[in-house]
């Protein structure tokens, strides 16, 4: 049967993509056992060395001590982070040149520069000492402002995806900007901002993994003091990335259902690369 977009694959052609499916699978699994086997080989596989991943005390401390505040750096930074991205992203639409470069520069360079080098000047410079901020408030602050630059790129793409004619109507009305950016664009634009923000919760949860450099507290510094006692680092570190993977793929669950939801489409919304300027004033 022939569409408009392709042909349909005939007979020879299904049989073709069965072979290939069943030979990646057998591939896969070759690969999954040869792991299997080589840890078994190593003494990877050894009871003892789980054994830590199933006591209650101490699965307690990677999800109480660990994981919750995991959450809770990368959530409370994502909050924050929307307010800076909607202070930021407004602010690269004003009309006024004043307030748009000042904007354009602040952003690009929270985008550009590595989280995990913020994290240490923030903590170097704010965080350690007596009297310091601290390790905690170091991670929430360097998430903040990363998140917060990406997300201000989120919000201007997502206003602009408004169409323009919304606006002109409103300004024939007699409305502000103001008015017209606070009552007819921002809330049109939410629905294709959410499933971006909510994204973005994946990238501030995978990052507050950095933390670790700082000693931060959260799954990946308990996960430490486990391989530290028990010697078992590879299973500390398998354990922590099924953990991580888990809430991650929750999240993106989360994210593609709100999209489906809100948006109509599969495809997320695009932010231009670090450097490019296509602000437009409204």
């Amino acid at each position: 049967m022939t569409s408009v977009l392709f042909d349909a694959p005939g007979p020879a052609t299904r049989r073709r993509h069965r072979m290939y499916s069943l030979l990646g699978t057998v591939l896969l699994l070759a690969a999954a056992g040869f792991v299997l086997w080589r840890l078994q080989e190593t003494g990877q596989l050894a009871y003892a060395l789980w054994e830590p991943f199933v006591t209650p005390s101490y699965m307690r401390a990677l999800l109480v001590e660990g994981m919750l505040k995991t959450l809770q750096m990368a959530f409370g930074s994502v909050l924050l982070a929307v307010v800076f991205g909607l202070v930021f992203g407004v602010a690269k639409l004003s009309e006024h040149g004043w307030v748009r470069w000042p904007a354009f520069v602040v952003v690009e360079f929270f985008r550009a520069v590595p989280v995990l080098l913020l994290m240490f000047f923030i903590f170097l410079t704010y965080g350690a000492g007596e009297g310091g901020i601290g390790s905690y408030w170091s991670v929430v602050i360097a998430l903040t402002l990363y998140n917060g630059a990406v997300l201000a790129e989120v919000f201007r793409a997502g206003v602009l995806a408004v169409p323009h004619g919304q606006a002109e109507a409103a300004y024939a009305l007699g409305l502000s900007k103001s008015q017209v950016m606070t009552w007819v664009l921002l809330p049109q634009a939410v629905k294709i901002m959410l499933p971006a923000i909510i994204s973005q919760c994946v990238v501030a949860l995978k990052d507050t993994s950095l933390g670790y450099a700082i000693l931060a507290p959260g799954l990946t510094e308990v996960g430490k003091s486990i391989f530290q006692e028990f010697s078992n680092q590879l299973q500390a570190a398998i354990v922590m990335a099924a953990m991580f993977i888990a809430v991650n793929l929750l999240l993106s669950a989360l994210a593609t259902w709100v999209q489906r939801k809100l948006v109509g489409e599969r495809k997320p919304l695009t932010v231009p690369m670090v450097g490019r300027d296509t602000s437009t004033a409204i």
